[in-house]
């Protein structure tokens, strides 16, 4: 008796054939044709606010898109332009150092669209070392240019603690935003990082932590937010965090 073998549910595709005609491809519902339609046109599928996560190949940045996602937005990991123009909220994430990260963003041409993205007025984010190349440059990489849009320095932590910060660190408001909504204290975020921005202006600094004396944590100004932390690694915390940002990248609301 010859043993039954379950058929296969593969689709073979337009070429094969099967009994001596040609197969040809089922039409796909006018749900998958709208679909394709929106990711070609750079618009959000799901009715949620589309969060354009800038691909420059530096670090972990599904990571990134991943905790997007779980926060509500429609997150693409792009590089495309006309993605990125049309994108509700745009994310900057970072891992590493800050030459390389800068190096990446002017090979790929991501510098030029960080900035017109910042400069559109639209919700702006910049993660770890993509918080620091928003700065004017960094004590890490002594003559490379950050993307300017805050006009302070990126210092090394000072003596005598560890460098890097590797640990979870207590986050201590600064002033109220719309970022640090809906947190009750203590709000535990995880950092890792030998570098923070200058403190010089302070009405820009939202949070700080203490490591060895106050800290740099996170920082806004008008449309654009950036975190020393890892949002995307801060457990429930970080998910807020994240789920503000795209709160804010609806089309109805304002920053």
């Amino acid at each position: 008796m010859t043993s039954w073998k379950r058929p296969s549910r593969a689709w073979p595709g337009p070429s094969a054939t099967r009994c001596g005609w040609r197969a040809r491809p089922c039409p796909p519902p006018r749900a998958l044709c709208d679909h394709a339609q929106a990711l070609h046109q750079g618009r959000a599928v799901t009715g949620r606010p589309l969060v354009a996560i800038l691909d420059y190949g530096i670090g972990n940045l599904h990571s990134a898109q991943k905790g997007f996602e779980h926060a509500g937005a429609d997150a693409r990991l792009t590089a495309d332009r006309g993605l990125i123009k049309a994108a509700d909220g745009v994310v900057l994430p970072g891992v590493g150092a800050f030459a390389p990260c800068m190096a990446a963003l002017g090979r790929t041409g991501l510098d030029a669209a960080a900035v017109d993205a910042v400069q559109s007025g639209r919700p702006f984010m910049g993660i770890c070392v993509g918080m620091q190349v928003l700065f004017a440059g960094s004590d890490e990489a002594p003559g490379v240019s950050g993307l300017g849009v805050f006009d302070r320095m990126v210092r090394w932590i000072p003596g005598p603690v560890k460098r890097p910060q590797m640990q979870w660190n207590v986050l201590q408001p600064s002033r109220d935003h719309p970022m640090l909504d809906g947190l009750d204290n203590p709000v535990w975020a995880y950092f890792v990082h030998s570098l923070a921005p200058e403190m010089a202006d302070a009405s820009d600094v939202v949070a700080t932590c203490d490591y060895g004396g106050p800290v740099v944590a996170a920082v806004a100004r008008h449309n654009v937010w950036a975190a020393q932390f890892h949002p995307e690694k801060s457990s429930e915390v970080g998910l807020q965090i994240l789920a503000n940002f795209v709160t804010a990248s609806a089309p109805a609301a304002s920053v």
